[in-house]
């Protein structure tokens, strides 16, 4: 069953459809050269405390794909990725790609390198992240002693993914496949931490989803990096004990939990569509994004 609130996947020539996930949808393409392989099309959907929103951001799909495409390359050599082509139909062009099917680890793997969102609510509450201990006095954006795992189940739709300890994981996909999960999470996470600190960008934590070849290669997918899987702030800005300034959809939800949205978290209900300012304002932060991480223009 797809979620109410997320609109069916428009039809495209020559590929059935999947799923519509919060930004993603994903078909089965029929016909062609990559006729069996699934095409992945970022949209300009935006969600935010569980909720899709009404209002969309204009070009965000574009930028999400070529970001992603961008981190696929500097991260070639460390895993691979599950692009095969970005020859894609003209209607989803430069916001699509056709990728390898896998089976998809039930893992969200999470590295934090700074401590804030729900690994800051978790510290709070029981002085660990996932189980792991960490020192005492630390506050909304301090730096971690280290880069740590805190893998994440995956929710079904409209729920919260749950942060879990790195013994469930194995529980779940077994001693290996977990070891293999966060070794990688944390490579991925050390090689795109330097990258973006050496443009001015601190690279607060990230999200990442890997899944398995017949062969048993493990295969980084979805997508990487992204202001929509990342937390990114901006380095010179970056003052512990305070909410930092970032590059992602805060901006977005400071405005839905302000008074001037008029919404209420708590009532179940959906929120409001945003002011334009406010989704030119996040645009604008994605493209900044997009712009210092690749050196590219968009």
């Amino acid at each position: 069953m797809g979620d109410p609130n997320i609109p069916p996947a428009p039809p495209i020539d020559g590929t059935d459809p999947l799923h519509s996930g919060k930004v993603r949808d994903l078909y089965r393409i029929t016909a062609g050269e990559h006729a069996g392989r699934l095409l992945m099309v970022a949209s300009d959907r935006i969600s935010a405390f569980d909720f899709v929103l009404d209002s969309t951001i204009p070009d965000k799909g574009a930028i999400l794909t070529r970001m992603s495409l961008w981190w696929f390359d500097q991260l070639a050599d460390l895993v691979p990725n599950h692009v095969v082509s970005t020859d894609v139909p003209e209607q989803v062009k430069g916001r699509a790609v056709v990728c390898e099917e896998l089976a998809m680890f039930p893992v969200e793997c999470v590295a934090r390198g700074y401590l804030t969102g729900s690994g800051l609510l978790d510290y709070r509450a029981t002085g660990e992240v996932c189980g792991i201990a960490l020192p005492e006095g630390l506050e909304d954006g301090s730096r971690l002693p280290e880069p740590l795992f805190t893998p994440a189940t995956k929710a079904a739709l409209g729920d919260h993914d749950e942060n879990v300890s790195y013994d469930a994981v194995a529980r779940t996909v077994g001693d290996d496949v977990a070891s293999r999960l966060r070794d990688l999470t944390l490579a991925v996470y050390a090689r795109a931490e330097q990258i973006a600190r050496e443009r001015g960008i601190i690279l607060a934590d990230t999200k990442l989803e890997f899944g398995s070849r017949t062969d048993g290669t493990t295969v980084l997918a979805d997508e990487v990096l992204t202001p929509d899987s990342s937390r990114f702030w901006p380095a010179d800005e970056w003052q512990p004990g305070r909410t930092q300034a970032s590059y992602d959809k805060q901006i977005v939800r400071n405005w839905l939990t302000s008074s001037e949205s008029g919404w209420d978290r708590s009532s179940g209900e959906a929120p409001p569509p945003l002011p334009g300012e406010v989704v030119a304002r996040t645009r604008g932060r994605y493209v900044e994004a997009f712009e210092l991480l690749t050196g590219e223009t968009f």
